[in-house]
């Protein structure tokens, strides 16, 4: 087994700025310190010290105080490697642990991912914004991150080959991959139902609800009506996805007729609705069942623990790597794979407040 050493918070930031010189997302002189660290979500001294360790490595060159540093370091790009883009679905995905997981073994196959200038958040989940930027980021090949119908669809019509982690890929000619939540959602269903819940809504994201409900929504919903219970907007309501959005959502649930369970997409918006309904004195398990149909690390931390949908994210991890290795060969490999999921019922699920568990 290889020797491990945690990298300190100035060797990432490092490390990140030195990735996207190499990719050219970074090019002529480097952003200012304060932009940096606003952009980054570092400390201005973690920015300082970073670039004093790509100056001494002779990747950046100071021009003088209060001047920004010059880039010396030009794109590398392997003979036998390809130029893999990232477009994210938000800037926070950069730090997700199998994001950099994948990030690193392309890099250590001689391959040079490069994360896209700007989000599928920052355009505005626009495919003509996402085309535009299509057009300036040189790439042999793209990995895209909880893609649209609308978005997936546009790729699919792209001579660059696309990898669509997550999204609305199901029934493209893209190759994807990504856990198989269908048979957990359905067994959180059954199991809030036998708990005497009746008003159960979900939360999710608009991609997933636009233009038509995605498989898991579907299945949401099926197997409420399953369970013998009528279905609406109600159960998978419209919302602006934005925080105020987010909060005027349940706001707007809980007025008159309050759920009794929520699913949501993500932790970020378990966090939030727990926080924010905890100030009404709306709690969980007691007064309403919360599941998060994602894992998080932060889970373990959770009192009580989060009701959730686990998932392995190493055979994701796996197929994308694998996918540019066949790509680096002449190969292209369009296949989708899906990944086993698993309901995790932890202590913010409980009986409905108002009926006796069946």
């Amino acid at each position: 087994m290889r020797s491990f050493r945690a990298l300190t918070s100035i060797e990432q930031l490092a490390a990140h700025l030195r990735q996207d010189i190499q990719g050219g997302t970074l090019g002529g002189t480097l952003p200012g310190v304060h932009r940096l660290a606003s952009q980054l979500g570092v400390s201005p001294k973690t920015v300082v010290a970073a670039v004093a360790q790509l100056e001494r490595e002779g990747v950046l060159a100071s021009q003088g105080p209060r001047r920004r540093c010059r880039i010396v370091q030009q794109p590398e790009r392997p003979a036998s490697g390809l130029r893999v883009a990232f477009l994210l679905y938000e800037a926070a995905d950069r730090l997700v642990p199998y994001i950099l997981d994948v990030v690193h073994r392309l890099e250590n196959a001689g391959h040079v991912p490069v994360f896209a200038r700007k989000t599928l958040l920052d355009l505005g989940r626009d495919p003509k914004r996402v085309a535009a930027l299509f057009g300036q980021q040189e790439a042999d090949a793209w990995v895209v991150i909880g893609g649209s119908r609308e978005i997936l669809e546009w790729f699919s019509t792209q001579p660059v080959p696309t990898f669509a982690l997550f999204g609305r890929r199901r029934g493209l000619p893209l190759a994807g991959a990504g856990p198989d939540k269908v048979p957990p959602m359905q067994e959180i269903v059954r199991r809030l139902v036998k708990l005497g819940h009746r008003r159960i809504v979900r939360l999710a994201r608009e991609e997933r609800r636009k233009p038509l409900p995605g498989a898991l929504e579907r299945a949401f919903l099926d197997e409420l009506r399953n369970q013998g219970l009528a279905t609406g907007p109600y159960n998978l309501p419209e919302w602006e996805e934005t925080p105020e959005g987010f909060k005027q959502c349940l706001d707007g649930l809980f007025r008159v007729t309050p759920p009794t369970a929520l699913i949501l997409d993500e932790a970020m918006f378990l966090s939030v609705a727990q926080q924010h309904l905890a100030r009404r004195g709306i709690l969980a398990p007691n007064h309403v069942s919360l599941i998060c149909a994602d894992p998080d690390p932060s889970f373990e931390w959770f009192l009580p623990r989060v009701a959730h949908i686990r998932w392995d994210a190493a055979p994701v991890v796996r197929r994308i790597v694998l996918w540019v290795g066949d790509l680096a060969q002449g190969k292209e490999n369009r296949r989708q794979y899906g990944t086993k999921a698993e309901f995790v019922e932890g202590g913010t699920i409980g009986p409905a407040a108002d009926a006796t568990p069946a």
